[in-house]
């Protein structure tokens, strides 16, 4: 049996390194010298981002987020040794994918997050596509299913640790 596109899509970013070697390469590398959030023209994994709710209408935009692997180091006591369990590494207080999330509500301050997804990553950092949606435009304002968003009790709501990978990082989901 024949497979449709996104299904084709999905099997295809299973392996990424496998499938889609040197494009990947070369979009990393393009990518590294970029701002740290761009916005992207169209979805790099279509089928991933119309999974987040991505619609190729106005009102929606696309945001790469590059955001640095790792956790970070709490400061050291200022007296006395270190000792190895005072908690000094491996501290990582959210997940890299909500901090993509934040950096991106903060270059884009009039659009809301909706969601996000991985797209790539080397050896020193991560690339997210965050898929955000403009509460004030009317084609938003007229589709009934996300005009939910202009509700003031969804303003900034990444910040609210509302979206999927806030939830997931505060232990809300599996």
């Amino acid at each position: 049996m024949a497979k449709g596109l996104y299904q084709s899509l999905r099997t295809i970013w299973k392996k990424p390194k496998e499938n889609l070697g040197d494009i990947l390469r070369a979009r990393l590398i393009e990518w590294r010298k970029q701002n740290v959030v761009v916005r992207a023209e169209r979805p790099t994994r279509l089928d991933k981002a119309r999974e987040m709710g991505y619609k190729a209408k106005l009102g929606y935009a696309i945001a790469r987020v590059r955001v640095k692997k790792g956790g970070r180091r709490r400061r050291k006591p200022e007296k006395g040794r270190g000792p190895s369990h005072a908690g000094l590494v491996h501290f990582t207080p959210k997940g890299l994918q909500w901090i993509a999330e934040e950096k991106a509500q903060r270059k884009f301050s009039n659009l809301e997050v909706l969601n996000s997804y991985w797209t790539g990553s080397d050896g020193v950092s991560d690339w997210y596509e965050v898929v955000m949606v403009d509460p004030n435009h009317p084609n938003i304002a007229n589709d009934p299913k996300i005009n939910w968003i202009k509700n003031p009790a969804y303003r900034k709501r990444v910040f609210h640790g509302l979206t999927s990978a806030a939830k997931k990082s505060r232990g809300l989901k599996a």
